[in-house]
């Protein structure tokens, strides 16, 4: 069952963040608590970790700037 990675908030006047970096490659195999990828936005830099052991399908490269929840 596929489980979305979304772009936490990372306080009220932030509504983007870059995709600074993936940690793994596309259809890597991920353990629950590896650092999948690194957001940023102008004022923090934010790692996010896998809640689950699994596969990485990445949908949105690296540089790509998203909005919040996204």
């Amino acid at each position: 069952m596929p489980i979305d990675i979304k772009v936490p908030s990372a306080g009220e006047s932030i509504t983007s963040a870059n995709i600074a970096r993936w940690h793994k490659a596309d259809g890597g195999s991920v353990r629950k608590g590896e650092v999948l990828v690194t957001f940023e936005t102008d004022k923090v830099s934010t790692e996010f970790e896998s809640p689950v052991d699994g596969v990485l399908h990445i949908i949105v490269p690296e540089g790509t700037e998203v909005p919040i929840g996204t």
